[in-house]
């Protein structure tokens, strides 16, 4: 192709700002996720899931990306939706916990 280096580059960032959307909507529903297990008290890493999660992804890669490269960066990106659903659940369960009823002072 006959594009130089600031046209490659300028691609690169339409692609970098879809991905950014795009995780942002996984995260999204990543943290519904969390919210239902809390509610129906399911851990928040299922292995299983996972698992399905990484065949997918490595049936649909048509590449250049490695198939190795795809699984790790999935890994991360799970990881890091883990991260956040578990702080939501931290954050809900501090927010159940009252604070004690403060003594009255008497004059």
């Amino acid at each position: 192709m006959d594009h130089d280096l600031s046209d490659w580059r300028n691609r690169i960032d339409a692609i970098d700002a879809q991905l950014v959307a795009l995780l942002n909507q996984r995260c999204q529903c990543a943290l519904e996720v969390g919210r239902y297990k809390q509610l129906h008290e399911r851990a928040v890493c299922d292995p299983d899931r996972e698992l399905t999660v990484l065949a997918n992804v490595a049936r649909l890669n048509p590449g250049p990306l490695p198939e190795p490269v795809l699984r790790r960066l999935f890994e991360q990106i799970m990881a890091e939706m883990r991260a956040l659903q578990s702080e939501e659940q931290r954050e809900e369960r501090r927010g159940r916990q009252r604070p004690r009823a403060m003594a009255t002072r008497v004059p």
